[in-house]
C-alpha cells in the first residue's frame, strides 16, 4: 500500500514546474544527453577502480554490474518525476511534494553542501596535475584560475555551461571508447606485439572470485559513490525548451551507455592484467595502455583525469547553484538568492562558489584535519539522497497515475518492486558501511550532517505551525 495523500504544506503536483522557471531554457538535447553520460564518467572511474579491484579482484565486474543497476534504477525514478513534473530544484522539489516541506529542506540543503564540499577536491585535484605540468604557477594559483573561469562560464548565459559540458564529456566518451577498442584488439592478439590472453588472468591468480563474494561485496562498497553526478541531468533539465522530453531521452540513453563504460571497461582490465598487479591509488587505465605499448599513456591519462575533474568542476557548480536558487524559490533559503540576470541566478551561482572557495582554502591548509571531517560529513550523503529519492517516488507515482497519467511518459521499471528493492539495497550499502573500518567514519560523520539538518528543518516545521494556528 502506498499513501497517495498530499503532505500539509506541500505544493499541487501540478505546481512549480519547469514552465514556471524564470530560468532561461537555453540547453539543448545534445547537452543533457552528453550530460548525463558524462556527468558520471570522472576520477572515481579513471583512477578510484583500482581500490576496487584491489579488494574484489575480477569480482569487481559484479561489483560495478550491482552498483551500476542500483544507480541506473535510480536514474530510472529521478528520470519519472522529473519528466512529469520538472523543476530545477529536482529532487528537492519531489521530496517536498512527497513528504513535506521538511524533506524538501533536507535533502535540497544535504545535496548542496555535498556538492560544494566535493568541489574542493576536484579543483584541488586539477590544480595538482596542472601544477605537475607548470610548477612556475603554485597550486593555489591554478585553484583561483579555475573557480574564476568556471564562475564567470556559469554566471554567463546556461548554454555555456552546456558548451562546456558538452565538450568535456565528448572527451571522456572518446578516451573510454578508444580504450575499450584498443584493450579488445589487445584481448584478442590483434595488436602488434600481442597474443590473445584467453582467460588466464579471470581463473588464475585466485580465480573469478579470490576473496569470495565478501569481496565482491566490499567492491561494491567502494565503487558505488562513483556513480554520483547523474542527478545533474534532472536538474539542468528544467533549462531546456521541453524539460519532460528532454530529461526522458537523457535518461534512457544515459543509464545503459553508461552501465556498459563502467562494467565493459573492469572487464577488459582484470582480463589483460592480473588483478594482484592493480595497486589503490594507480590508476588501472594507465597499466592497462602501458601493457598493451601505448607510448605516454601516464600523460595521456593525466589529460584525461585532468579535463574529467574540471567537467565536475563545472556540473557540481551548475548543481549546486540551481539547488539553492530553487530552496529560495520554495521560501527555505535567503529570498536574496532569488536574484536573475538573463535567466541565470547569478547570486545562486555566487553563494555556492563563495562557499566552494572556503572548503577550497580549508583542503589546501588543512586537508587531514578541518576538510577531512567536512568531507566524513558528505561521504553518505549521496546515499540518503538517492534513498529520500525512492521514498518519493513510491508516494508521487500513485498520486500522478490519478490525477495526471498522461505526465507518466517515462516509468519506473515493475513498480512498486524494484523501488523497494533498490531501497533494501541501499540500506545494506548503510550496513556494510558501519561494519566496514575504513567507511564508519564517513557514514557516522554523514549521519550527524543529516541530524543537524533535519533537526533545523524540524524546528522550522514547529514554528510555521505555530505561525498558522
Amino acid at each position: 500500500m502506498h499513501d497517495t495523500t498530499t503532505p500539509a504544506g506541500a505544493p499541487a503536483l501540478g505546481a512549480g514546474t519547469g514552465a514556471e522557471e524564470p530560468l532561461s531554457a537555453g540547453l539543448k538535447q545534445r547537452h543533457l544527453t552528453m550530460l548525463g553520460l558524462g556527468g558520471v564518467i570522472g576520477a572515481g572511474l579513471f583512477v578510484g577502480s583500482g581500490a576496487g579491484i584491489a579488494v574484489a579482484g575480477p569480482g569487481i565486474v559484479l561489483s560495478y554490474l550491482i552498483a551500476g543497476t542500483l544507480a541506473m534504477l535510480v536514474m530510472r525514478m529521478l528520470g519519472e518525476m522529473s519528466a512529469a513534473m520538472p523543476a530545477s530544484g529536482a529532487f528537492s522539489v519531489h521530496a517536498e511534494r512527497a513528504l513535506g516541506r521538511w524533506a524538501g529542506f533536507s535533502v535540497g540543503w544535504l545535496y548542496w553542501f555535498l556538492l560544494v564540499v566535493v568541489l574542493a577536491v576536484e579543483a584541488t585535484g586539477a590544480a595538482q596535475i596542472a601544477h605537475g605540468w607548470v610548477p612556475a604557477v603554485p597550486q593555489w594559483g591554478w585553484v583561483l584560475l579555475f573557480m574564476v573561469v568556471f564562475t564567470v562560464a556559469n554566471l554567463a548565459a546556461v548554454k555555456n555551461f552546456g558548451e562546456f559540458e558538452f565538450w568535456f564529456a565528448a572527451l571522456k566518451v572518446t578516451a573510454i571508447v578508444l580504450f575499450l577498442g584498443l584493450s579488445l584488439l589487445a584481448v584478442f592478439g590483434v595488436l602488434p606485439d600481442t597474443e590473445p590472453v584467453g582467460l588466464a588472468n579471470l581463473t588464475g591468480h585466485g580465480g573469478l572470485l579470490p576473496h569470495g563474494w565478501g569481496g565482491v561485496v566490499s567492491g561494491v562498497l567502494a565503487v558505488v559513490f562513483a556513480f554520483g553526478g547523474l542527478e545533474v541531468v534532472t536538474i539542468a533539465a528544467a533549462e531546456s525548451d521541453d524539460p519532460a522530453r528532454a530529461v526522458g531521452r537523457a535518461v534512457r540513453s544515459a543509464v545503459w551507455r553508461i552501465l556498459f563504460f563502467y562494467v565493459g571497461s573492469m572487464l577488459v582490465i582484470v582480463t589483460l592484467l592480473p588483478w594482484s598487479s592493480m595497486q589503490p591509488g594507480k590508476s588501472p587505465y594507465v597499466a592497462v595502455l602501458d601493457s598493451i605499448g601505448v607510448p605516454g599513456a601516464g600523460q595521456i591519462m593525466n589529460i584525461v583525469v585532468f579535463v574529467a575533474l574540471l567537467s565536475a568542476l563545472n556540473a557540481n557548480l551548475y548543481g549546486s547553484s540551481r539547488m539553492v536558487f530553487s530552496l529560495a524559490e520554495r521560501g527555505e533559503a535567503p529570498r536574496a538568492l532569488l536574484k536573475v540576470s538573463g535567466g541565470v541566478p547569478w547570486r545562486a551561482v555566487l553563494a555556492s562558489v563563495a562557499f566552494g572557495f572556503v572548503s577550497v582554502l580549508l583542503n589546501l591548509k588543512w586537508p587531514d584535519s578541518v576538510f577531512l571531517y567536512m568531507l566524513n560529513a558528505v561521504g553518505a550523503v549521496l546515499l540518503f539522497v538517492w534513498g529520500l529519492v525512492a521514498v518519493s517516488q513510491l508516494r508521487l507515482r500513485p498520486r500522478i497515475e490519478r490525477e495526471a497519467p498522461e505526465k507518466l511518459t517515462l516509468r519506473m521499471w515493475a513498480f512498486p518492486y524494484l523501488t523497494w528493492a533498490s531501497l533494501f539495497a541501499m540500506g545494506g550499502v548503510l550496513v556494510l558501511m558501519l561494519t566496514d573500518d575504513a567507511a564508519r567514519p564517513q557514514l557516522l560523520w554523514s549521519a550527524g550532517a543529516t541530524g543537524a539538518v533535519l533537526l533545523v528543518a524540524g524546528v522550522r516545521e514547529l514554528r510555521a505551525r505555530r505561525a498558522r494556528h
